[in-house]
């Protein structure tokens, strides 16, 4: 089910990062070794300027706010909703999501976001600053985590659709730690007793960013009772959604430069920044 920095846009609506360096190595679920890359953040990430030493977010979001008119409506969402920790109301929502999504980007800048889901109570809320959430078993691809390695912001935002109709974006640095890792750093962690949510990996979170989405534009669902039993973990193509979208019928057809490829080494198209620097996404307004 891998996939998956990017941090999310403080008005509720977007995605983009801010943060530090991984460290260490772990395995994936088939043995092979994954390693942690250090990641260059530009200064402007780090230290802010001067003029806005006292504002949460980027130059970017900055910038837009001055030519949109929007500064003072910004700065109240800044003073009044953006915490560097999780309150209680917001651990409370958050040990009892049962989904949420991930965005998180490597360190040329190009973008992933992904959908993770498990029983309520599955994203651990150790302390204000720290959650973690397990990486099942999946496709293999491991894209999040791979994005993960190379560049440690993340950006969760998780959804009530179904009672509060409200959102919590988390912005943070994540790491990747093996389960026997995480077991012995949390030796009180629940085992799950299916076995296809036997974590494989962990993501451990640390907290810089939270704050809410508001509700305005979040629809209010209704869960229906689920046929059969949730396929944790299978490989069964069918139970997984065969392929909906037609892909792999088209696979054979495909010529091989149909998907776009980068050299190692090469930014993004069109990017300006060298291709050790993580460039940070862009906020949706």
């Amino acid at each position: 089910m891998d996939t998956g920095p990017a941090q999310a846009g403080r008005d509720g609506e977007g995605a983009a990062a801010s943060g530090a360096e991984g460290g260490g190595s772990v395995r994936d679920g088939d043995g092979a070794p994954i390693q942690h890359q250090r990641v260059h953040v530009p200064e402007a990430r780090r230290v802010r300027p001067s003029s806005h030493r006292d504002r949460p977010g980027s130059d970017g979001e900055h910038g837009l706010q001055e030519r949109m008119g929007t500064t003072d409506r910004a700065a109240k969402f800044y003073d009044e909703q953006v915490l560097d920790r999780l309150n209680p109301r917001m651990r409370e929502f958050v040990a009892r999501q049962e989904m949420f999504f991930l965005a998180t980007s490597d360190r040329h800048g190009e973008c992933d976001n992904t959908f993770r889901a498990g029983p309520a109570g599955f994203v651990q809320v150790f302390d204000d600053r720290t959650l973690a959430y397990p990486e099942y078993r999946g496709n293999g691809v491991l894209a999040s985590l791979g994005n993960i390695q190379e560049n440690p912001h993340v950006g969760i935002l998780m959804i009530d659709f179904l009672r509060d109709r409200i959102g919590l974006h988390v912005n943070g640095r994540a790491r990747v730690l093996s389960d026997e890792e995480m077991r012995r750093e949390r030796p009180d962690l629940p085992v799950d007793p299916a076995p296809g949510r036997r974590a494989r990996l962990w993501v451990e979170v640390t907290v810089e960013e939270a704050y809410i989405h508001c509700a305005k534009h979040i629809p209010h669902l209704r869960k229906v009772p689920a046929r059969g039993d949730r396929a944790w973990g299978t490989d069964d193509s069918k139970r997984k959604g065969g392929d909906f979208f037609g892909a792999a019928a088209e696979a054979a057809d495909r010529a091989p430069d149909e998907r776009p490829r980068r050299e190692a080494g090469d930014p993004p198209s069109g990017a300006s920044a060298p291709p050790h620097v993580a460039r940070p996404a862009g906020r949706a307004w």
